[in-house]
């Protein structure tokens, strides 16, 4: 693909068979069929082990029948984050809120409790483990870096990252290797997922994206990847001229150009269902390597004001319940991408390989966060010589650590789940 080193020699099979334990007629009839609903339709709701959460051994703690980690609040947990800002090497810069002097240290003492069940710890050591000899790829925009520098950050704790490759502007391709459980982790930069050309200050001020055609940088490298973790949102809020079958489908804020203006959500959603048909045609078109694919919902910015207009995230505490309703943009951009992923559960289920997809639903506990953007500390110590009068903010990026360690956190326990699941249906097996 030009971007990446050729992956030889890494593979991974799994052989999932299903069957039942024979119920009695009220399960059958009445408990099942609510169960099978309410998987389907409320993300992260499964069934659990009867078993006792164990770090060591990646066991799902004991959560009742269902567990919703989209509902919930933010508690405050003296326990504080996993890593600092000074032992990990792998933030960006920008996101190093405690190298650059943000001088409040409460945005770190905040635990995400759901409401009905438990959120262990992360525990680097388990997820190491359970993606022994495994590729991770994050593909998306700078929020997908983000939420991979939070996981580098905190595996980095228990074993060391090796950067094997590195390309791209900013280094915007980059791969890591865990030897100790022989993981790779990669981050792809893809703000579209679909094919696209994005503005600069040499060309037109709009991205042009292609919505019928993936992004062959990562697309390309798909049957070396085990799982992959998507995330777009921000970029297409930006001017663009779309493509379809080779003509000008429409545009995005485009006064000048002789377009139809046709908005952005429309767009998002056909670049999401792209780049999913396209995992899962390419993934389940044989019964070899699966793959494991999450979708991160949109996550909300908090500027107060115009984001370049001295618009600031000056607030140091999370929302109290009800303060802050998901509304407009936010809950419009996670609904597209909701609605998405159930199309594409139930795409995979029609293929002869293992595809399983799930949501990592985020954008209800994130936007209730205001406190943990970088604010004016995306820049080192910008009050050093004075307030000024106009600061350049970041309210859409997260600290590093932060709150966007809990997407991982929620990430792992549908990773456990699915472990538990495998290993039931291998003792099933005749």
């Amino acid at each position: 693909m030009g971007v990446t080193s050729p992956l030889k020699g890494h593979s991974s099979s799994h052989s999932l068979t299903t069957k039942l334990f024979p119920y009695s007629l009220y399960a059958l009839y009445v408990l099942l069929p609510v169960a099978l609903f309410r998987f389907c339709f409320h993300p992260f709701l499964s069934s659990t082990s009867p078993t006792h959460s164990s770090s060591s051994k990646g066991e799902v703690v004991q959560n009742g029948p269902f567990c919703n980690y989209n509902n919930g609040r933010w508690i405050h947990d003296k326990t504080g984050p996993l890593y600092n800002g000074t032992t990990c090497g792998t933030i960006k810069e920008g996101q190093n809120c405690i190298s650059h002097g943000r001088p409040d240290s409460d945005y770190l003492y905040w635990r995400w409790k759901p409401r009905r069940c438990k959120l262990p710890r992360f525990d680097p050591y388990t997820f190491l483990t359970l993606l022994t000899n495994k590729h991770i790829a994050f593909l998306g925009d700078s929020m997908a870096r983000n939420q991979l520098e939070s996981l580098l950050c905190m595996l980095a704790t228990v074993s060391k990252p090796n950067l094997v490759y590195t390309s791209g502007e900013d280094n915007k391709f980059r791969r890591w290797h865990f030897a100790s459980h022989n993981v790779l982790v990669s981050v792809y930069w893809s703000p579209f997922l679909v094919q696209g050309v994005e503005k600069s200050k040499y060309g037109p001020n709009y991205n042009e994206l292609y919505v019928d055609s993936v992004d062959e940088r990562w697309a390309a490298d798909l049957d070396h990847i085990d799982m992959i973790i998507l995330s777009i949102g921000h970029w297409f809020l930006h001017p663009a001229v779309y493509y379809q079958s080779g003509s000008v489908l429409g545009c995005h804020h485009c006064k000048a150009l002789n377009h139809t203006e046709i908005g952005f959500y429309g767009v998002t959603r056909k670049a999401i269902r792209m780049a999913l048909k396209t995992i899962i045609e390419r993934k389940g078109a044989n019964d070899g390597n699966g793959i494991d694919v999450f979708l991160t919902t949109f996550s909300p910015s908090h500027f107060e004001g115009e984001w370049d207009k001295v618009g600031a995230c000056s607030r140091t505490k999370p929302y109290r319940r009800g303060e802050r309703r998901l509304e407009g943009m936010d809950a419009e951009m996670r609904a597209i991408e909701v609605e998405e992923m159930e199309v594409a559960k139930l795409n995979a289920r029609g293929v002869k390989g293992r595809v399983r997809v799930e949501i990592l639903d985020v954008t209800k506990l994130s936007l209730l966060r205001p406190d943990g953007h970088p604010g004016p500390y995306m820049y080192a110590f910008p009050f050093a010589n004075g307030v000024y009068n106009r600061v350049q903010n970041d309210c859409v990026h997260w600290c590093l650590p932060g709150p966007i360690d809990t997407w991982n956190q929620i990430m792992l326990q549908v990773i456990k789940r699915w472990n538990v699941h495998s290993r039931r249906v291998v003792r099933l097996m005749p």
